[in-house]
């Protein structure tokens, strides 16, 4: 399976000012990589890199406000999307990262550190004990671009879409058979809740509910592991310029989940039947509710989220979407912590 560069999980630095930015999704525009800061050089920041100090960036906000403020270089809107997005032209590119080059790169040094160490034997058991091959797993993360603390979160990344779906099969038994992985305790979820969901209407009930039975993260040797899964490229379906989305203002309604099968990929995707609209602040007036059948989201903390035949309340952004001209849905996409809304009822 060949992965090419500049996809979901990669890193990319900037030529100038020596910026790092996660790059988001597989389809982009020609001259340039949709992808967010997410490292920044700064006197007073607490990693470092060849003599250099830099400070993370987290939220998406403050994402857009740093890139505003001092980067507007890297700011761009974007028609297909109807949406401003973070981008670097492929022109002012230093160098991209994959966690394929970084895993291969650890399993031939001679010499690992204790956090590389961690890495390569968590990959090692997910290749035997989850019969996952050695050329579909890599790790992404601050460790990938040398910009880790010793407690960074260990960031697998599983490619290939039968590989991705037959290893979670195998995950509950690994974390069984398993006596350095670990899932989290109560105190850990209340930690993740306050981290994912702080500020949100969204009830550690309702979080509870579903974050529980989530296979896709843990602790292994004490330190956080995120699994993230990306499909096989032959299921990339079109290019950037197949689609055109359209934003219609935000929605809230009540769901049945009709197919969950793709909710552990990056993106996650749920296929959807619309019971009943409960709120709607809408550009547009004549929405059929029946229109509306996916439920998207390019954020980790919705993967797992629910399951074939659950009833969910959903509150996010309505897009149209328009594939090739012709075919055309409605979809809910996740994408605001505070505001965004999706749960089992």
């Amino acid at each position: 399976m060949r992965i090419p560069k500049g996809i979901e999980g990669d890193y990319l630095e900037t030529k100038e000012n020596h910026l790092f930015f996660d790059i988001k999704g597989f389809h982009h525009p020609q001259d340039r990589k949709i992808c967010f800061l997410r490292f920044y050089p700064d006197q007073n920041g607490d990693r470092i890199k060849e003599g250099k100090k830099y400070k993370k960036i987290y939220s998406l906000d403050e994402r857009y406000l740093k890139i505003r403020e001092e980067y507007p270089q890297y700011l761009f809107f974007s028609n297909e999307l109807d949406l401003e997005l973070q981008g670097v032209k492929i022109r002012d590119i230093k160098k991209i990262y994959t966690p394929r080059d970084y895993y291969n790169a650890l399993i031939m040094k001679k010499k690992l550190v204790d956090f590389e160490l961690a890495l390569v034997q968590l990959c090692e058991l997910f290749n035997k004990k989850g019969k996952v091959p050695e050329n579909s797993i890599g790790i992404s993360g601050s460790p990938m671009v040398g910009l880790n603390k010793e407690k960074s979160d260990l960031d697998i990344l599983i490619y290939g879409t039968r590989e991705s779906l037959e290893f979670q099969d195998n995950l509950k038994k690994i974390f069984n058979v398993s006596k350095s992985l670990r899932t989290y305790n109560m105190q850990e979820y209340k930690t993740h809740y306050n981290w994912r969901f702080g500020g949100s209407s969204f009830s550690l009930e309702y979080f509870l509910k579903s974050e529980k039975r989530k296979l896709h993260q843990g602790k292994f040797h004490g330190k956080d592991l995120f699994i993230r899964y990306i499909k096989s490229p032959e299921d990339w379906k079109g290019n950037y310029y197949d689609y055109n989305f359209k934003n219609l203002g935000r929605i809230e309604i009540k769901a049945k989940i009709v197919d969950s099968t793709d909710s552990i990929f990056t993106p996650c995707s749920y296929k959807i039947k619309g019971i009943e609209i409960l709120d709607k602040n809408l550009i547009v007036n004549n929405i059929n509710l029946k229109d509306i059948t996916e439920i998207n989201s390019f954020r980790g903390r919705f993967c797992e989220h629910a399951k074939d035949g659950e009833k969910v309340l959903v509150k996010g952004k309505l897009e149209e979407v328009i594939f090739k001209s012709s075919e055309k849905h409605l979809r809910i996409l996740l994408t605001d912590q505070t505001q965004d809304i999706f749960c089992v009822i």
